[in-house]
């Protein structure tokens, strides 16, 4: 007799289903799944009947049964409205811990957009970075979001980008940012000083979802003079406040805060 239980078997026939979705093909009929599991049809029917049932499986005319993908419409738009609340959250108690503005960005095509701030009065940071994009190679976010990209896919991002000078630090071209990238996943948060503009420095860490892919880009921003002193520590804020956003987004296990 089977010792996995009907929700471990429900659990392997919905996997089954997805591995032929990840493989190209339309699905799988009750047939195909008990083939590629080696288990008995009648039991592999129960197992994706419940699926269906659960919302985790759809099934066609052709009774061909396949991943229902509004599961993960809906969670990705929860992704949306927690990076929105809890990144809020992140962002007020990261810059209570550091005394400097702090910002959450994201991507969008080449630049990159400030979607969330908290800026204390005391960093005096004058005006709202808020939906205002800014050029990714040497933006305070850009090395975080693009954290998991590939050199390839980064190369093809730049390819039709002129790399102008914004700051005396500013990467010439794209093989200058992908070495300052690798340096920031050695490190484990990214350090843009002066690339962005005379002056300025920021760390940043990237944010992942429940896919396991970044998101967004949580970053901690300030004069160098005030900020490269204080480095160690307000990058051991940032990361504790990055796995904690993360956590709300399904990436690690929820936690009340850092």
């Amino acid at each position: 007799m089977s010792k996995t239980s009907s929700m471990g078997r429900g659990i392997m026939a919905v996997l089954a289903v997805g591995s032929r979705n990840a493989e190209g093909l339309p699905g799988g009929t009750v047939a195909d799944i008990a083939a590629d599991l080696g288990k008995d049809r009648s039991q592999v029917a129960r197992s994706l009947r419940t699926g269906q049932q659960e919302g985790f499986l759809a099934r066609s005319d052709h009774r061909t049964y396949t991943l229902d993908w509004s599961l993960l419409t809906d969670a990705q738009v929860l992704t949306e409205q927690r990076l929105q609340t809890d990144g809020a959250t992140a962002l007020e108690g990261l810059a209570g811990e550091t005394d400097e503005g702090c910002f959450l960005g994201v991507l969008s095509g080449d630049s990159t957009v400030t979607v969330g701030e908290r800026v204390p009065a005391s960093s005096n940071m004058i005006g709202s970075w808020l939906g205002r994009p800014y050029p990714a190679y040497c933006s305070d976010a850009g090395q975080a979001l693009l954290w998991e990209a590939s050199d390839d896919d980064v190369r093809t991002l730049f390819s039709g980008v002129a790399f102008v000078r914004h700051g005396p630090n500013t990467p010439h071209d794209v093989e200058d940012f992908l070495s300052r990238l690798r340096a920031a996943r050695a490190r484990g948060y990214s350090i843009v000083d002066e690339e962005a503009e005379p002056g300025l420095y920021s760390l940043a860490v990237p944010v992942r979802d429940f896919k396991g892919e970044v998101v967004a880009a949580l970053q901690v921003v300030g004069a160098k003079t005030r900020l490269q002193p204080r480095m160690e520590s307000c990058a051991a804020a940032l990361v504790s406040w990055g796995k904690w956003l993360e956590s709300t987004l399904g990436q690690v296990a929820p936690q009340n805060g850092p």
